[in-house]
């Protein structure tokens, strides 16, 4: 069978094991699927996720235009600390920014490579850690905006990483913490103005469990714009990682934007 579309992160469904869907204009594929079958991608060209013109993608699935211009990639999105929209400050389009700032956010601990902290916003639970390959996640304060998330988990990060290994977590090369313990020690580390969100709840820990029927022992990642054609084994899928047989992996999020066919 044969797919073509433009690539956008895969969609997931929470279930035991996480479902994974790629989802094209016309037709869509449930990755799960596709587990012990030989999966061809052939790189075809870009398509910007934003204005749609086939012009080489900058970031993000967006070319460089968009990417400098439109709000839903403003440097609010990956430092939420920058969030000015509760003060009615625009960055690049404060309608938009409201809409997104203003909602309840959520400050988090995610186990994957190591102990991390994020900010998601409420609705993504759990799909934010989902996308992350986090194996537990737990949640720490629920507040009314990004901004109150952004500088609590800038007080975090003095004490827990942000970011995760993507190497280790696609080889389940994972810490070991206990995240109700570790979460009950931050009481006095958030910021003041946050400490009122903070609240302790005894069964609010989530759990995570992946497609994988074999985990690779060394990686090597994918890249489109250097080998056009692969072609392997799908032995498993985490975060937004496809693993292959032969150890190779492929970020199907670092290549939004661009036009594959794939054939199974």
């Amino acid at each position: 069978m044969t797919y073509q579309g433009v690539l956008s992160k895969m969609q997931t469904e929470f279930g035991d094991p996480i479902q994974y869907y790629l989802v094209f204009e016309n037709s869509f594929l449930n990755m799960n699927q596709v587990l012990n079958k030989e999966l061809e991608i052939n790189f075809e060209g870009y398509q910007c996720l934003n204005c749609g013109k086939k012009k080489k993608i900058y970031r993000q699935g967006f070319c460089y235009d968009c990417f400098y211009s439109s709000p839903a990639v403003g440097d609010w999105i990956m430092k939420p600390e920058l969030s000015t929209a509760h003060l009615g400050i625009a960055d690049r389009d404060l309608e938009y920014e409201q809409q997104v700032q203003l909602q309840p956010h959520i400050v988090y601990l995610a186990l994957s490579s190591e102990v991390k902290v994020g900010v998601t916003r409420k609705t993504q639970m759990p799909t934010r850690w989902i996308d992350q390959g986090a194996s537990q996640a737990i949640p720490i304060v629920e507040v009314p905006n990004r901004y109150l998330a952004g500088i609590t988990e800038v007080a975090l990060k003095d004490h827990y990483t942000d970011k995760t290994n993507w190497r280790k977590m696609v080889q389940n090369d994972l810490a070991h913490a206990d995240l109700v313990a570790e979460r009950s020690k931050l009481e006095n580390l958030i910021p003041a103005e946050v400490k009122e969100f903070y609240h302790l709840e005894k069964n609010d820990l989530y759990e995570m469990h992946f497609p994988v029927l074999n985990y690779p022992k060394k990686v090597n990642s994918l890249n489109l714009d250097k080998t056009t054609n692969f072609k392997g084994k799908l032995v498993g899928i985490k975060g937004q990682y496809l693993i292959f047989e032969d150890g190779t992996v492929f970020n199907v999020r670092s290549f939004e934007g661009y036009v594959v066919t794939l054939t199974i």
